[in-house]
């Protein structure tokens, strides 16, 4: 924290400070999200939703939480995928391969294969990202509190390896009014079999 010299802090460091207490708060008490700090003791095992890759609906099971270090994500992924999903970064719009894609299948998680979401809720929604209007299950995502602009949005991960995918926006079409808008490279299209 900036302070000045006589140990006070700033004006503008308590306005933007307080600006941000506000904003996680508000997102709190309209989305009931807890921010992404309050995230660290994560459990071992979570609770997912299995889908086949011809969309159907499995059971729910209890997988363990995939950790890995650093040094094996950047193994497994590119450059580009482990910068998104490890570091929370956002590919520039109109530059993935799935904001323009139309067949028929399942969005998987590039890191752990979780189903995060279908063909069936994608929308065209003119941003350069590919968005939904729900995931495949709320049960294989998990929202957080993302304050990194200065600003309160909120961030979507897969629950299974706490990989960032993008963001949820409440400016979508019904029934939901939501568009999660995700970075392409954070997903592995697997078309209907």
């Amino acid at each position: 924290m900036i302070q000045k010299r006589d140990g006070s802090m700033s004006r503008r460091v308590f306005l933007v400070a307080g600006g941000g207490a506000v904003t996680a708060l508000a997102l709190k008490l309209r989305y009931g999200i807890n921010s992404v700090e309050a995230m660290a003791g994560s459990p071992k095992a979570v609770n997912i939703v299995e889908f086949s890759d011809s969309g159907q609906r499995k059971e729910t099971v209890s997988v363990p939480v995939i950790v890995k270090t650093n040094a094996e994500w950047k193994q497994q992924l590119s450059s580009d995928a482990y910068g998104i999903t490890r570091r929370a970064g956002t590919e520039r719009p109109y530059s993935g391969q799935y904001w323009n894609l139309h067949d028929k299948g399942l969005y998987r998680c590039i890191c752990c294969d979780t189903a995060l979401f279908s063909s069936d809720t994608k929308f065209e929604s003119d941003t350069g990202w590919p968005s939904f209007w729900q995931p495949i299950a709320k049960e294989n995502v998990r929202e957080s509190i993302d304050m990194s602009l200065g600003m309160g949005r909120i961030a979507v991960s897969c629950k299974r390896c706490d990989a960032h995918i993008g963001h949820v926006f409440d400016d979508g079409p019904k029934p939901t009014g939501l568009r999660y808008c995700m970075n392409s490279v954070a997903l592995k299209f697997v078309k209907f079999t």
